[in-house]
């Protein structure tokens, strides 16, 4: 019995001392990213595309501007300079906020810091109409005058003009400060949009869950186009429970069966062990690997729009 308890406390400490050596190597990669912030020369101003039916801008990390002809919607906004005053930016947003048209729809994945950013709802308040959160959301939310709603797994909600979100089920986590977690089950989402014929499908983060990607397709068989993240990859041991990798990725944009993928949560801000430019080289390889092109996964720069559907 001595022997397995020493055992326990070894195998204990030695988990403590990679989890702090992990920690360790991120906020030395986050410090060594202040002011290095890199600008994007061209930046768009005018994202109104009379041309498209469906087109998508993205604007960094998991945010972007979905165009769906007369309506927009954003996804997890984050214009802030940092995440919490300890991750800054490695690209300024892909659009300034004043250059955002009224948002028909802002959808919120879940309550981490780089998804729900209540400083960027701040920034962005006099242009939202209406704000989605997973179960267990509004908690987090201050005081702002846009109607807000949580909608859970399943549930959908019509809006103004027919623009329809329905909330689907991934498989992340929902806790926001840590010490929330354990009553913090749930409180994670995806989101399909759908309006005049057209359907988004945005995942926010998720690991590999083969039964909920195809339980969406079920219900959605003529999605158009799936926002899917890319990042973290590293550690795996532990992020595989979380995050998709690219490869895991194109996985899910099969199982959904979606005409086009774009990759999103990559090279925007420190909050892996990946190297800059390693989760779209991976992606990359993975793609060629398994007969995928830039026909069906569009590879965006930051700031880039692409129309996917034209009027």
């Amino acid at each position: 019995m001595r022997c397995a308890r020493s055992a326990l406390a070894l195998a204990v400490v030695a988990m403590m001392s990679t989890m702090g050596c992990r920690i360790g190597q991120l906020m030395t990669r986050n410090l060594a990213a202040f002011g290095e912030e890199r600008s994007l020369p061209n930046r768009i101003t005018h994202p109104e595309r009379p041309d498209a039916r469906l087109a998508v801008l993205w604007v960094g990390h998991a945010t972007a501007l979905i165009q769906m002809e007369d309506k927009f919607i954003l996804t997890d906004p984050v214009f802030t300079d940092t995440i919490g005053q300890l991750s800054p930016r490695l690209v300024e947003p892909g659009i300034a906020v004043e250059n955002l048209p009224p948002i028909d729809a802002v959808l919120i994945s879940h309550m981490h810091f780089d998804h729900m950013s209540l400083g960027s709802l701040e920034m962005l308040a006099s242009k939202v109409r209406w704000l989605g959160l997973p179960r267990g959301g509004l908690v987090y939310l201050t005081d702002f005058a846009f109607p807000a709603r949580e909608v859970p797994w399943w549930t959908s909600q019509t809006l103004a003009g027919g623009l329809r979100v329905t909330s689907v089920p991934v498989q992340h986590n929902g806790w926001r400060y840590g010490m929330d977690r354990d009553w913090r089950q749930g409180g994670y989402t995806g989101w399909v949009i759908e309006y005049r014929g057209m359907t988004v499908y945005f995942s926010g983060d998720t690991a590999l869950n083969a039964e909920r990607f195809r339980a969406t397709a079920q219900r959605f068989p003529s999605i158009d186009l799936a926002l899917l993240p890319i990042s973290p990859i590293h550690p795996r041991d532990y992020m595989h429970k979380m995050h998709v990798d690219p490869n895991e990725a194109l996985t899910a944009f099969e199982l959904l069966g979606a005409r086009w993928m774009v990759p999103v949560h990559y090279d925007t801000f420190v909050n892996s062990l990946d190297e800059a430019g390693e989760p779209k080289r991976v992606l990359l390889e993975a793609m060629e690997k398994r007969g995928f092109d830039e026909s069906r996964v569009a590879l965006l720069e930051i700031g880039e729009q692409r129309v996917f559907i034209e009027r």
